[in-house]
């Protein structure tokens, strides 16, 4: 239930325009400082969660790890991608405020 309301909000951010996706797209953004969360698929390698954990532990934003790599790239009407980042501040603290446990405001 969490992660479907969680899904519905990465969809939300896609058709906003407020993510990017793929490895090498986020990490770019991320040192443009334009990421202010990164959403990892469980089942991604661990070297992509490693990498992904780190990067985002030094650059001082939240990462979490949710759903698989398919239930991620449907959100987002793309295919095969684990890595997502959210580049709106207000979606990325409701995400976040989600996967802790809290629920959608209103």
């Amino acid at each position: 239930m969490i992660n479907n309301k969680i899904l519905g909000l990465i969809g939300l951010s896609a058709k906003a325009g407020k993510i990017c996706f793929g490895a090498d797209s986020v990490e770019s953004e991320i040192k443009r400082r334009k990421v202010y969360l990164v959403i990892i698929a469980k089942d991604s390698s661990e070297r992509t969660k490693e990498k992904f954990q780190n990067i985002c532990k030094n650059e001082g934003i939240k990462s979490i790890v949710i759903e698989n790599i398919e239930s991620l790239s449907k959100a987002i009407g793309k295919t095969n991608k684990a890595v997502i980042g959210i580049k709106d501040k207000n979606l990325a603290t409701e995400i976040q405020k989600i996967y802790d446990g809290g629920d959608l405001i209103g």
